[in-house]
């Protein structure tokens, strides 16, 4: 059951930021808030040390403190240091969370620039059918929580919670 925690709940909180932030611009609060209760939730029938769950805090608070220097920069929005941070908790202070990271900002560069370049198209897809949500075509901000939940989904298999899930599996 616990593998179950383990192997669902980050990918879909993952799936629906990134969802959400398509369609609505907005990241719920929930979203980061299930990831969180649920990372406290397993971590006393995973196995975890003391140790590792202090890399995991440490993870997740230099997230947060980089991410809301970005905010208070007006770089970056609150739902996605929320949820940059909340996946950081269940990446740990290790590899895993800096390819993360940097897949986080590779797919992010690739998604601003297809961002600006739909918005800048967006009456020519109109024309030929393709319709995009208005939220994304008129807001000036980027749904960051895409970049955010692929790289999540492409590097979350290498993170140590899910290895040592894999490892319990009977």
């Amino acid at each position: 059951m616990l593998n179950a925690v383990v192997f669902i709940v980050p990918p879909i909180c993952l799936t629906l930021a990134a969802l959400t932030d398509f369609l609505e611009m907005k990241i719920p609060n929930r979203i980061p808030a299930i990831m969180i209760v649920s990372f406290f939730a397993i971590v006393p029938f995973v196995g975890m040390t003391l140790v590792d769950f202090g890399w995991h805090l440490l993870a997740a608070a230099s997230v947060f403190g980089v991410c809301f220097g970005l905010f208070a920069a007006n770089v970056m929005g609150g739902g996605d240091a929320k949820l940059l941070s909340a996946a950081a908790l269940w990446f740990g202070f290790n590899i895993s969370l800096f390819e993360f990271v940097a897949f986080t900002g590779y797919i992010g560069g690739a998604l601003t620039i297809s961002v600006i370049l739909l918005r800048a198209n967006w009456e020519k897809l109109a024309t030929v059918g393709i319709r995009l949500p208005q939220t994304l075509m008129v807001a000036k901000k980027i749904p960051y929580a895409i970049a955010i939940g692929a790289a999540g989904l492409l590097t979350y298999p290498n993170s140590p919670l899910v290895l040592a899930a894999v490892q319990n599996i009977p």
